[in-house]
């Protein structure tokens, strides 16, 4: 079924309330002078709420009408974060190294905005010592508690104890972080890139004053030396 309204001819009603093209109101008119109406403005009659009685319809330019509210919705696609679940398995006596390698992937999860599922996996005798995992989940928490908070407490799942840590900043603001510190990333490079040719210039100048500057002196001598000429003319 079409969710495009019904327009000029389509619209199948012996009156309608008729709105003009500055939203002003005209009051409820036959079916007839309202396309008589869009007729003389050059817009098109749009039902835009087809289940009041008499449906409501408004003098409008329905192709502009329909571009921009793809474009719109375009960019309210574009803009729309999605927050992501990602899921990072601890084993509950993990090495120092790979513990702090697990807890920068965890940050950095939380600094894109997303939130992070924690999985403690017991094997064998390890299943009876839940609490082993209880304080790694709990030390994990207060790591990065800068980041993020504790959304879902730690609870046993079978071989597993799950908690799940929710960021501060919502998806948004990540992203919109995120860009700009490309954009500062990028103007960085630019600004590298050019300062080359900005620091020759001034050595170029240079050059041309000293391959200049011996020529002064001759001058002078040239100017000192006529008196003498003149003196042995006389």
């Amino acid at each position: 079924m079409s969710t495009e309204p019904r327009i000029n001819d389509r619209i199948r009603v012996p009156e309608v309330r008729l709105v003009g093209p500055s939203g002003e109101q005209v009051g409820i008119v036959p079916l007839a002078k309202a396309l008589e109406l869009a007729q003389e403005y050059d817009l098109d009659l749009v039902e835009v709420a087809a289940t009041a009685r008499p449906p409501v319809c408004k003098l409008m330019d329905y192709g502009k009408f329909k571009y921009e509210s793809a474009m719109k919705a375009r960019e309210a696609r574009k803009n729309q974060a999605h927050t992501v679940i990602k899921e990072m398995k601890l084993r509950p006596k993990i090495d120092p190294h790979d513990y702090d390698t697990k807890k920068g992937h965890v940050v950095r999860f939380l600094k894109q905005g997303d939130k992070v599922k924690i999985t403690i996996m017991f094997r064998g005798r390890e299943q009876s010592r839940p609490e082993l995992g209880f304080r790694l989940l709990q030390r994990l928490a207060n790591d990065v508690q800068d980041l993020g908070f504790v959304e879902s407490s730690a609870k046993q799942d079978g071989r597993n104890m799950i908690m799940v840590l929710g960021p501060h900043k919502k998806k948004t603001e990540a992203m919109a972080e995120a860009r700009a510190a490309a954009d500062a990333r990028k103007a960085e490079r630019q600004g590298r890139t050019a300062g080359p040719d900005a620091a020759e210039e001034p050595a170029a100048e240079q050059a041309v004053e000293a391959t200049e500057a011996p020529e002064a002196p001759a001058a002078e001598a040239a100017e000192v030396e006529q008196p003498a000429e003149a003196s042995q003319d006389a």
